[in-house]
């Protein structure tokens, strides 16, 4: 294996096939941004989202997609010019994996992509343990989707964070309060049903204990874009919290802790999970002053 390989992989537990799946989707989505900053993606785009959370902020659960927003507005962008730059960084590095835009079915401002391989192949090519791979069915695919926002909400921040794995290259990312204004966004808007998004609400804590300023004015471009808030007056940060407080009082608490352990290294630390205790986090969030 190629050392570089070996020291992104040396930061993983891969004593359980669940965690060496974990690691090894972790090592292609690098890659992945990787094989993007190549073909001057980041030109035009910026990273947000829970993977961008975990690869450049050192979020502590694992995340599956990848998500992305234009940096201006453009209904013609295609994200299917910089896929090669994503299969061949792949197999330069060894991995057998199809990288393909999804065809839509329906109008919408979202280019997908997804990237699949089968998962035992590339757990050998990681020199995964034999009775490790011997646990992962011969055709499980592993699935990495692509999401690029070609019509963004306005009024977010953008910085540059750079990675040094496998090789140094950079990224353009939302900065943290604009990323904490979309997961925000995703909390209080995203149509639950019976699939509640723990994951939201752990990102939400994540970001309040570690005293991230919330871009309120960003929240509100997201909101009114989604029709989620079409007051008249500005968002206020009194308003923020009455819908928070109205999300979180009809939260099932189980079914979010239930969405979100199989990302987690400890699952006891949703232990705690109570719509009591999200109160309690939502009383520290801090709105960062407006421009």
């Amino acid at each position: 294996m190629n050392p570089a390989l070996q020291e992104m992989l040396s930061r993983y537990p891969r004593g359980s096939a669940d965690e060496s799946v974990n690691a090894l989707r972790e090592v292609l989505q690098e890659l992945a941004l990787l094989g993007l900053w190549r073909g001057k993606f980041f030109e035009q785009a910026a990273f947000y989202g829970g993977t961008a959370l975990r690869i450049l902020y050192g979020l502590d659960r694992f995340s599956e997609d990848m998500d992305f927003s234009l940096l201006q507005p453009d209904a013609n962008f295609s994200l299917e010019r910089y896929l090669p730059y994503v299969e061949r960084e792949l197999q330069s590095w060894g991995f057998h994996a199809s990288v393909e835009a999804k065809a839509k079915t329906v109008d919408s401002a979202i280019e997908s992509a997804f990237l699949k391989a089968n998962t035992r192949e590339q757990l050998l090519v990681i020199e995964a343990e034999e009775e490790v791979a011997a646990g992962v069915h011969p055709g499980q695919v592993l699935r990495v989707k692509f999401e690029v926002d070609t019509d963004p909400p306005p009024d977010f921040s953008t910085e540059t964070k750079f990675c040094l794995q496998p090789i140094p290259f950079s990224v353009l990312t939302y900065s943290q309060p604009s990323l904490f204004a979309g997961k925000m966004h995703a909390l209080l808007c995203r149509t639950w049903g019976r699939r509640v998004k723990g994951r939201d609400w752990y990102d939400f804590v994540w970001y309040v204990g570690r005293g991230t300023e919330l871009d309120l004015h960003h929240l509100e471009a997201r909101m009114r874009q989604s029709g989620h808030y079409d007051d008249g007056a500005p968002l206020t940060e009194s308003r923020f919290r009455e819908i928070l407080a109205e999300r979180i009082a009809s939260l099932d608490v189980a079914r979010a802790k239930a969405d979100v352990v199989r990302f987690l290294p400890d699952a006891s630390s949703a232990e705690v999970w109570s719509r009591e205790f999200f109160t309690a986090v939502a009383d520290k969030v801090e709105v960062a002053p407006l421009p």
